[in-house]
């Protein structure tokens, strides 16, 4: 993407929120938010579905998500919003699919925050089996949800550093993840590639299709730099610098680590449960194991904390533009939406409770319900970034940032998205969760479209 000196730096709208996140954070966020379960956990469940062919299944995710993520960056640029795609959407196709994709946004990430939460409770409870896992669950709901209270500026540093630590794991990872490969590590002898190059796609294509809504989920969460947008001082500069560097590092971080924990675990390892544990206790490092998992931990918590932000901002937008109780959008303390964060943190305590009842059965099935709702935000995003472009290259409309290669990089993006569906489908597991997800936007849509008649009525 280039950035346009002569272009005319767009009004921030006066939503009544904040502006002092930095750009620090803004790029940190958008590795909080992706860097979580699906890294840490659903890594070695993607394995032990496709077993090392789950690359290629990261490989098409992350090309797709690098599309995605400088289209939002043009369109955040040019009108920083808290309803980010959600009013992109709005502006290219309608009220309806503008309130139906940030509807689907907030529900995915309400879901998403329960299970970082059941996540990080139930890692911190293997390596200390003290408090019971939905107990902790609640402490981190509890924690999360007073840290997100306390403004824009405090939350951003908050998150910032959380991400420093968990980035800083992961290229420890790595280092030692190559060490081993080399055979560097005295006294421990290297697993070589053989479990790269005996039985690469154990499981054929039905195995990558099924790990690829697995890797989905994974990305997923990275499009909420767009939404942090509207509480920075500069959009244009602050999202084209934090997407540069967000999606390289996701690649690196992603395939780097997958890559390291697919040659040193065969895909029905026990270690894949846990997998960068297992890679580390297989190294033979004392307590490396350990401090990876409380590592993770934090990446959970931090991944939670991010998605709680966004899913706030995307309820109090929707209540912004009159499609949400209008409580939503009230502001409370340091430019806080309160009512948005209560909402957003509900389920995730009601999953706390269903964790107590239903003990080891909630975050599984809470990581099978939302891997294809991504795949719909982001073609969403993709088919409004191609109308609003046009649009404005029709008009002469400046733009402070312009996604290269357009409308060659967008069309295969949708192509590339288009590939996943229909592989998607090729798979009886990921063909139910397609078809659940459909099922939910035609429900929101409609409950959407009922709605905006009864405001019209009533304003008749």
């Amino acid at each position: 993407m280039t950035t346009k000196s002569t272009a005319v730096r767009p009004s921030i709208p006066s939503q009544g929120l904040g502006h002092s996140m930095k750009p620090r954070q803004l790029t940190m966020m958008g590795l909080g938010s992706a860097i979580g379960a699906g890294l840490f956990l659903g890594s070695g469940a993607g394995i032990h579905a496709a077993g090392p062919a789950v690359l290629i299944s990261y490989l098409v995710a992350g090309t797709l998500i690098i599309v995605v993520m400088w289209a939002l960056g043009e369109m955040a640029a040019a009108n920083p919003n808290s309803g980010a795609f959600s009013v992109y959407a709005e502006k290219a196709m309608g009220k309806t699919a503008g309130s139906t994709v940030g509807w689907l946004w907030w529900l995915q990430l309400v879901v998403v925050i329960a299970a970082e939460a059941l996540g990080a409770a139930g890692l911190l409870f293997s390596v200390w089996p003290v408090i019971p896992v939905w107990a902790l669950a609640l402490v981190f709901m509890v924690a999360f949800t007073a840290i997100n209270l306390a403004g824009v500026r405090n939350f951003g540093e908050f998150e910032f550093w959380f991400a420093i630590l968990k980035v800083a794991a992961i290229v420890a990872f790595l280092v030692i993840g190559a060490a081993l490969l080399f055979g560097w590590l005295p006294g421990v002898a290297s697993p070589g590639l053989g479990n790269l190059t005996g039985n690469f796609a154990p499981s054929g294509w039905s195995g990558i299709a099924a790990a690829l809504f697995v890797v989905i989920f994974a990305f997923g969460g990275t499009e909420i730099v767009s939404v942090a947008a509207a509480e920075t001082q500069n959009p244009a500069h602050s999202v084209g610098k934090a997407i540069r560097t967000v999606v390289w590092r996701i690649l690196v971080f992603y395939i780097g680590s997958v890559f390291v924990i697919a040659a040193v675990l065969p895909s029905d390892s026990e270690g894949l449960k846990s997998p960068f544990a297992g890679v580390l206790n297989l190294a033979g490092i004392p307590g490396a194991g350990t401090a990876i998992t409380l590592v993770a931990v934090v990446a959970l918590l931090s991944a939670l904390n991010a998605n709680l932000y966004g899913a706030s901002r995307m309820v109090f937008s929707l209540s912004e533009r009159g499609e949400a109780p209008a409580f939503l959008s009230r502001l409370r303390g340091a430019q806080v939406p309160m009512a948005a964060v209560g909402v957003s943190v509900a389920f995730g305590f009601i999953a706390t409770v269903l964790e107590l009842l239903f003990p080891d059965h909630v975050l599984p099935a809470l990581l099978n319900l939302v891997g294809s709702t991504c795949l719909v935000v982001w073609g969403t995003a993709l088919v409004s970034q191609f109308i609003l472009r046009r649009r404005a290259d029709r008009e002469g409309t400046e733009l402070p940032l312009r996604m290269k290669g357009f409308p060659f990089l967008t069309v295969f993006g949708l192509a590339l998205l288009a590939l996943i569906f229909v592989v998607g489908f090729s798979n009886a597991e990921s063909a139910g969760q397609l078809i659940g997800t459909f099922l939910l936007i035609a429900c929101i849509a409609v409950a959407c479209r009922i709605g905006a008649k009864v405001k019209s009525a009533r304003g008749a």
